[in-house]
């Protein structure tokens, strides 16, 4: 009876942590979590124009937070969305720097900056958040109870602060001869010989960023007007203020145009990300859904952990990339979802979302050192410049503390979706449950052992 009364008290404390957990896990859904809608600066688009524009000291949540979700659209003066079809969004990204507090201005000094890059192997690839055209329809949330720990008051120095940089590019392609040669920013539609740093263009380099920089302009139908209209990247950040209950997790961004570049001795290495490159269209005669350009990448992933999230960026053309494990396990296959309407979010002919990964925690693992492949798809049906193939991963170090049973009672009672009340009375039925059967357990043995007394 000890025994059997000793495994009821347990399932009463078990019961009692998991309501513990459901009241923090509803304050903190209820109470705690906050969200900002910020705007960049304005910039002006006419037919053709090209901005690729850096903001410094943006509007951010500050103080010591764990970041959910950062949500981004191209919206013009009225708040209403822009379709990709008038204004393609090449890409957003949002870093993280630091900065003298006696730095007043917006613009950046170099000498006194300090980038806070992600984990990843590529310098030039530093970001926390970044998107393209597929922005509206990705899905980017941090799962419970992790969180993108940031603003931490000890790893800020001294005199510094925490402060965000805004790069936007963006591409009107209202009127032009060829809209997807101007989203794949090839040379001959933009006029241009040298880069945005004066060096001559190379004579076999047919399009990609080299040739869209910040004012050019792709070519347009003659004759073709229209207003210039004033755009903003509208931002929205959900985050918590950190908490013990909010687990960190690392930012990896890997590139399918990585390439090890050995100085000195065999252990120098240098990850050189050229960011993009090209398609080339197939040469053999078959259907065009057969024309497939695949590029492979293997490399070692710098510390281990477990995977929570992934989603992979392409362009047009794309159809598909993964990120599979030594023993050839996928971690993340992550699918291009092309639009086929008018419509902001649903732009017929581009990518306007991509899918994402979700592994259950504690379900995937990767080893620090182990050997990862990467793969991004592109249909070669005709040739594309300026592509890309990065591929993004959450990957946190701690497990929630769970044990099987309460994650089967959560997920039971979070189905029924009842209140404290509720959960009470469910608690207290469990407890008489238990109670009865250690009375009549106890009755049973009573009886058992009873003997008549003969006369």
């Amino acid at each position: 009876m000890v025994k059997l009364l000793l495994s009821w008290l347990y399932i009463l404390y078990v019961a009692l942590a998991l309501f513990c957990t459901i009241s923090q896990s509803r304050k903190q859904g209820e109470v705690m979590m906050k969200s900002a809608i910020y705007h960049s600066p304005e910039f002006v688009m006419q037919p053709g124009s090209v901005v690729n524009r850096f903001y410094y000291n943006i509007d951010f949540p500050r103080d010591h937070i764990g970041i959910k979700k950062f949500y981004a659209e191209v919206v013009d003066d009225t708040g209403e969305s822009v379709s990709l079809h008038d204004t393609y969004l090449h890409h957003w990204i949002v870093m993280r720097y630091y900065q003298p507090v006696s730095t007043q201005d917006n613009s950046l000094n170099q000498s006194n900056a300090i980038f806070v890059r992600n984990s990843g192997v590529c310098h030039n690839l530093g970001q926390y958040f970044g998107l393209g055209s597929e922005t509206r329809r990705t899905e980017n949330r941090v799962p419970d109870p992790y969180a993108i720990q940031v603003g931490n008051p000890a790893e800020i120095p001294p005199g510094y602060e925490e402060r965000w940089m805004l790069n936007v590019h963006a591409i009107d392609t209202r009127g032009a001869i060829d809209k997807l040669g101007c989203t794949e920013c090839k040379c001959s539609l933009y006029n241009v010989t040298i880069d945005e740093f004066n060096r001559p263009i190379s004579g076999d380099y047919e399009g990609g960023l080299y040739c869209c920089y910040d004012k050019t302009r792709c070519k347009v139908k003659k004759g073709f007007e229209h207003s210039p209209r004033k755009l903003y990247l509208r931002y929205t950040v959900n985050w918590f203020d950190w908490n013990e209950s909010l687990l960190p997790v690392r930012i990896y961004i890997f590139d399918i145009t990585d390439t090890l570049k050995f100085s000195g001795d065999s252990t120098d290495v240098k990850h050189e990300c050229k960011i993009e490159y090209e398609v080339q269209p197939c040469k053999s005669v078959m259907p065009n859904d057969k024309c497939t350009d695949n590029k492979r990448l293997r490399f070692s992933m710098p510390q281990g952990g477990y995977v929570i999230y992934g989603n992979a960026h392409q362009h047009s053309g794309g159809i598909g990339s993964a990120l599979y494990r030594e023993d050839g396990r996928v971690v993340c296959a992550s699918i291009p979802i092309y639009g086929n309407g008018k419509e902001a979010g649903n732009e017929a002919g581009y990518i306007v979302g991509m899918s994402t990964c979700y592994p259950e925690p504690g379900s995937l693992v990767i080893n620090t050192g182990e050997s990862l492949l990467l793969e991004s798809n592109y249909s070669s049906s005709r040739k594309h410049t300026g592509v890309m193939g990065l591929f993004y991963i959450l990957v946190a170090d701690q497990l929630p503390h769970q044990t099987k049973f309460r994650d089967a009672l959560f997920s039971k009672v979070e189905g029924t979706h009842l209140d404290h009340s509720g959960f009470i009375v469910l608690l207290l039925a469990l407890v008489a449950v238990g109670i009865s059967a250690v009375i009549v357990r106890g009755r049973n043995r009573a009886e058992d052992g009873y003997e008549p007394v003969s006369m």
